[in-house]
């Protein structure tokens, strides 16, 4: 059967992360789609999408202003979704989780959203705390997050089909925006990531990606502390220098190394710790991928990745004293002689590009020939 035409939205090209590997393997599966962002950093863009990238008249201003943060264009990003040229397209497929949604009102043809979270700083306050840079800029944010709710409910009732990451963004679909949606988990690289069977397990536990507040490094390192056990920490971000401020002489920073390093430490760590809420969370798929089990918060996307007591641990949300001394006792006594490598790797292979690929095709079509929800 002919894949129908496509066009694919993206929030923005100014890193590459989780939601940047998604439309590769978007583009991948439609491979003459352009990829419409309002703006975008060269290092930014996937190297697979540079031949294909389409900005916007935002990012002459972004481009004036030296490509330094996308903040301050923040408010304009509505309209430059809003002002895309994306008719003559069979099918819309837009990755969203902030302001990408507005594109449905630039297109006549049908749209489907792949929403990796609606925008969670938006409709969560507690995220917001301390973001805004004092008094004003917090009000500032406040106001910015009225207007992006504003624009995701405007948005919501015209999409033809919404496509969720985990379980978990579902419900906040359903919660937020009164929409019932369908999930289908972002790709993971499970090729680059395998195990090694001769690699002997070492003596120490690994938290690896972003250092980011929501991601709650410093509960990771708190617990390390608490349980004297060596932790790995693999990855920078703006919560650095409070984890290194607060860890104790059992944790070491390694900030950002080659793939095959961290490849190297999935292998040989005793267990990856994932102690943050996630709308999914690739880390624990790619240690998943390299045989290697888990301990998660028992929340948010982990309750779709880990499997409890086979693909690794799922620690029971609590009040946060609780919750360090509940990841200091699962570091303290986890053994993981008790986990299964290649049942591991067999539960991470279900995540794989694709199988996202298919999945998606799947929604396209369904979408293209008509067939409801």
């Amino acid at each position: 059967m002919n894949r129908p035409s496509a066009a694919l939205v993206h929030e923005r090209f100014t890193e590459v992360a989780g939601s940047e590997h998604v439309v590769e393997q978007l583009s991948a599966q439609w491979p003459d789609a352009r990829v419409h962002v309002p703006i975008a950093r060269p290092s930014g863009i996937p190297s697979s999408l540079r031949a294909v990238t389409q900005t916007t008249w935002l990012d002459h201003l972004y481009r004036a202003a030296g490509q330094r943060s996308h903040a301050p264009l923040m408010p304009l990003m509505s309209r430059a979704f809003r002002s895309m040229d994306l008719d003559g397209s069979a099918v819309v497929v837009i990755s969203h989780h902030s302001f990408a949604m507005q594109a449905v009102f630039a297109t006549s043809s049908p749209t489907i959203v792949y929403v990796h979270s609606p925008a969670r700083w938006a409709w969560d306050a507690e995220l917001r705390e301390g973001e805004g840079g004092g008094r004003v800029g917090g009000q500032v944010l406040a106001i910015l997050a009225a207007s992006a709710r504003r624009a995701e409910l405007a948005a919501a009732p015209r999409v033809d089909r919404i496509v969720a990451n985990s379980s978990a963004v579902a419900g906040r679909v359903r919660r937020w925006w009164h929409r019932d949606s369908v999930v289908v988990h972002p790709p993971v690289d499970t090729e680059a990531f395998t195990p090694e069977v001769d690699l002997p397990r070492e003596d120490f536990f690994l938290l690896a990606g972003r250092l980011v507040p929501y991601k709650r490094p410093d509960l990771a390192i708190r617990a390390a502390n608490a349980a004297r056990a060596r932790l790995v920490v693999i990855g920078d971000g703006r919560s650095l220098a409070h984890c290194r401020s607060i860890a104790g002489p059992t944790v070491s920073f390694l900030g950002r190394v080659p793939h095959q390093q961290l490849v190297d430490a999935y292998r040989r760590a005793r267990a990856v710790l994932m102690p943050g809420v996630e709308d999914f969370g690739i880390v624990p798929v790619e240690a998943m991928a390299c045989g290697t089990p888990v301990i998660a918060l028992g929340d948010g996307g982990a309750l779709d990745s880990v499997q409890a007591d086979v693909t690794g641990l799922l620690v029971p949300p609590c009040a946060e004293d609780d919750l360090v001394d509940r990841f200091a006792d699962a570091m303290a006594h986890f053994d993981t002689r008790a986990y299964d490598v290649p049942l591991i790797r067999s539960h991470a292979e279900t995540f794989s590009r694709a199988r996202f690929r298919q999945e998606m095709q799947q929604v396209v079509d369904e979408v293209v020939s008509g067939q409801p929800n």
